[in-house]
């Protein structure tokens, strides 16, 4: 069986940090009967699974500092070397999801699905989505969590902290802009001008149609 057809009941939504990728899978996994896989929950069982010869960013980053995770480096470094951007542990995603039963679409979602990962395993390039927040809506979905300086307080400098993550998760959107644009994948823009249930609709139109 190729990796398509064991996967082709699965549904992907990708994107950037704060684009309602949560609550919308969330609605259309009850609306479809879709099981939901949440890659945020998996990281931390990830990080305990990853082999360190295939994580090593991964591994550079547990040994560091909270300062020199998130004040010492520059934005760019940061997006450089943060280890699910890079992909790793991807194939314990992988790996998930062929041991959950297949008698229902599976819905998948998070940050972590990069387009050049979750490309080779579609059957139609319609059975993923990303959805690329703007700055602002990206600012005020953290804010209106509440989670906005969840990270930022717990350093030295919570400004350049807060600064930096921002830029680094902006820059990070732009990336996979670009990168879905190239594999001619589906994008939504996330920037506020439609409700949530009307982006909810759109999304499960292209996932579900």
């Amino acid at each position: 069986m190729t990796h398509t057809s064991a996967l082709s009941h699965i549904r992907w939504i990708g994107g950037g940090s704060g684009a309602g990728k949560s609550v919308i899978a969330r609605k259309l996994a009850a609306k479809h009967n879709a099981a939901l896989y949440d890659t945020d929950k998996a990281m931390a069982e990830h990080a305990k699974r990853c082999d360190p010869k295939r994580c090593p960013n991964l591994m550079a980053f547990l040994d560091m500092s909270i300062d020199a995770r998130w004040v010492d480096r520059t934005p760019q470094v940061m997006l450089e070397t943060f280890h699910w951007f890079k992909g790793e542990g991807f194939d314990l995603i992988l790996e998930d999801l062929r041991g959950m039963p297949r008698d229902r679409p599976i819905l998948v979602e998070g940050f972590r699905l990069l387009p050049h990962l979750v490309a080779p395993m579609l059957t139609e390039l319609s059975d993923a989505v990303w959805l690329l927040p703007t700055a602002d809506f990206r600012r005020c979905a953290f804010d209106k969590r509440g989670s906005t300086m969840e990270i930022p307080n717990r350093t030295s400098n919570p400004g350049r902290a807060l600064a930096n993550l921002l830029e680094r998760d902006a820059m990070f959107t732009e990336r996979l802009q670009s990168e879905v644009k190239r594999l001619g994948l589906r994008t939504l823009f996330v920037n506020g001008s439609i409700s949530e249930a009307d982006m909810t609709d759109d999304v499960g139109d292209i996932l579900f149609r």
